[in-house]
This record gives C-alpha cells, structure tokens and sequence, in this order.
C-alpha cells in the first residue's frame, strides 16, 4: 500500500506549546462530530466549550485539510439558518485486518466510517504457513479497488485473538499448524506487508470499539460486550471508555468456568456452552453444513431442533457469566452481538433474559440486554477505527468518547 498523503493533525510538527493546543483542540472538534454527527459551528463550540472565533479557524482551517466538509443549510428553525458541518468521507481512509479462527477479513473504511470494500478469506483454522501469503493477496486487491485513495490509507488496525495457538484441540487443527503463532508478532509481520504504521487490539475488544463509537456505546458509558463467533469473547467498557485492563484482555468471557449440574468434574469453559463453533459441531453432527450456524438455516424448521438444543445450553451458561460480571461491575447493560443471524441474536438475548428472571437481583442492579448493532463486520470495523483513532482522536489514548464530556 501506499505512504499516505493526507496531512493530519497529528502530522504536522509540534514545535512550541501553542502549536500542540491548536492540534489537541483540532482533535476534540473531529472527535466531537465524529461521536454527535454533522453539526453547527455553535453546537461545536457548546461541545467543546471553545470560543466561537476558534471554532471557526478550526473548522475552516480542516475544511481546508480535507476533513471536514460543510453540508446544506438547515432551514425551518427559530433563527438563522445553520451549516451543518461534518467529517469529509474521502478525508482519509483506514483498513481493517481481523485474522480469526475461521476467517481471515479485510475492509477498508473512509474518515466517515463507511465500509468501502472488503475481502474474506474462510478456513478450517488460521495456518500461518498459508495465512500470510493470502493476506499479501487481499491487501493487493483491497489496494487496487482503492485506487488513488490508497494514497491517503492512515494506518491499518489489527483485530486477532491474544492466543491464536490456542484451543488447537477444539478447534480439530494440528498441533504443528498453529504452534508457529507463538513465535510470531503479527503487527511487526502486517506492518512489513504494508508499509504502513499498525495499531493492534484483541478481535473482540476491536469489536468492543465499533459498538461504542457506531453503535449502543453512544447512549451507554457502563458495559459488558459480547461477540458471539467461532468461540465467544467480549470488551469491557467502564466510564465511557474501553478497558482493555493491564494484560489487553479485558472482558475475555469465553474463559469464565462453568460447572455445571452440581459436578465436581474439571470445570469448563464458557466456550465449551456458548460459542458458534459448538453449535457448528451439532450441525455437522446431524449431517447439517457447519456454515449453517451463521446464518438464517439455523432458524430453519429442519435444523431448529438442534439450535435449541444449543441455545437451552447456551443462555443458562451466559445468564450465570452475566450475572457475575453484575455483581462485580455494577454495569448499565450488557450487549450481544455476533456473527450468527439476526434473530438468532436476538433469541439469545430473549432467552437469556428469561434465565435471568429467575435470578436473585438483591443487592445488585439487573442489566439491560441489547443488541449490538455492527454484526459480522465488528471486529475488522474495530480495527478499522484502530488507526482514525491514532492520527486523530484528541489524545492518543483509544476511545476517549466521553472524553468529550469533560469538555461538554
């Protein structure tokens, strides 16, 4: 891929202290219509608590950066008339890389947050032997699809399990295939293929950031995130904030033991209940295709029987991590989303929810459960956001969402 040519905030040189004030405050403008969408000089400025002579220079001088753009003029209310201002789709553009378990993904986003084109790679589990070669591929062609706007590519973001070479066992791949992760640092390996700076998240906590800038993370600041994929993950979101925690593995549900029925057998995994590839393995068991769990064959009348069969151990397992995570989170909601059809999603969350019912709330607050909003894309969509918040977030901390509400 190509340098890029955009000119950041963050790129241009930081020499005295004025200068490093009017980039952070450049920041918090982006930040605040990138998280409240297109908005008049004077909202920016209330947001903000800017003066309205410098959020004019601000917004003039990104305009003229290719940032910002302004839209027609809004007509119809008390006053005058305002000019909507908002992010410049064609500002810039990043790409997202989720290498998962069964699939490798691509997509390219605009400064906007569209998806701009994608590329998906499916396999039996990751094979670093064949993996990296395949990725140099779709790069390639994610890079001619983009064309002269390939010159304006930030940085790409990096979505993957923090143990690639683990679960080699319920996975059924060979030791030796996946025992190379171990050794491999896959940022410095796409940062070589790319040319390009590379940012770096857990995939579900990649997954985590699309829900809290794009999705139900806009009206909840305290979270519990769950993807529901070939195993099961999550992110956790404190104070408005994603919390990676000090190991970047925050909000790693599939992990939490189960015991289950009273037994003192070795407990297992939440995994082992609750994740996509189980339901796979019932599928492929009743001679039913394994791709059948992510889509809408799994509601079909041929295969619903065995989704139940699923979903009758699933919810329970998820109730009994939730409410745990309650009690010691003291958390507004916690969202569910996945790479499995829509209604199946959502007979998670209804099902859950009755398990929940029966629970013993004194003493805690029950959850809300809802839907994410992002889907299969979550976690290449996170990576994406990866490096927009790098070159252009007010701090290069990740994520300082309501960070706009210390200055709201």
């Amino acid at each position: 891929m190509s340098t890029p040519r955009v000119r950041s905030p963050l790129e241009r040189s930081v020499g005295s202290n004025q200068v490093g004030m009017r980039q952070f405050n450049e920041r918090i403008v982006l930040q605040a219509i990138r998280l409240h969408g297109p908005l008049p000089k004077a909202d920016v400025g209330r947001l903000t608590r800017l003066s309205m002579q410098s959020v004019s220079t601000i917004v003039e001088r990104l305009i003229d950066d290719g940032l910002l753009e302004k839209q027609a003029r809004v007509r119809g209310r008390i006053g005058q008339p305002s000019v909507p201002i908002a992010l410049r789709a064609e500002g810039a553009y990043t790409v997202g890389i989720k290498v998962g378990r069964r699939s490798l993904d691509l997509l390219a986003m605009d400064f906007a947050g569209h998806v701009v084109c994608r590329e998906v790679l499916e396999y039996d589990y990751p094979d670093p032997r064949t993996l990296f070669a395949a990725l140099d591929e779709k790069l390639a062609r994610v890079n001619r699809t983009l064309g002269a706007r390939a010159d304006q590519v930030v940085g790409v973001g990096v979505a993957a399990p923090l143990w690639l070479g683990g679960w080699h066992d319920f996975l059924g791949a060979p030791p030796e295939a996946l025992q190379a992760w171990h050794e491999i640092d896959l940022r410095t390996r796409i940062a070589g293929l790319t040319g390009l700076p590379v940012e770096f998240a857990k995939d579900t906590t990649a997954a985590c950031a699309a829900e809290l800038v794009m999705g139900q993370g806009r009206a909840i600041h305290h979270f519990l995130y769950l993807f529901v994929g070939t195993f099961i993950g999550g992110g956790l979101v404190i104070d408005g904030r994603l919390h990676s925690g000090p190991h970047d593995n925050a909000g790693a549900v599939g992990s939490i033991p189960l015991r289950e029925g009273g037994s003192s057998r070795s407990a297992q995994q939440l995994l082992h209940a609750a994740s996509g590839f189980v339901l796979e393995q019932l599928f492929r068991d009743a001679g039913a295709p394994a791709a059948a769990a992510h889509d809408l064959r799994a509601l079909s009348p041929a295969l619903w029987a065995i989704t139940e069969q699923w979903l009758d151990r699933a919810c329970p397992a998820l109730a009994a991590a939730l409410t745990n995570a309650a009690a010691l989170l003291d958390l507004e909601a916690v969202v569910i989303d996945g790479e499995l059809d829509r209604q199946l999603v959502r007979e998670i969350i209804r099902r859950t929810g009755r398990v929940l019912d029966r629970y013993q709330w004194e003493g805690m607050v029950r959850p809300q459960l809802l839907e994410g909003t992002i889907g299969a894309d979550a976690r290449a969509m996170g990576g994406a956001i990866l490096p927009l918040y790098a070159h252009f977030a007010p701090t290069h901390e990740l994520f300082l969402k309501p960070a706009l509400e210390a200055v709201c």
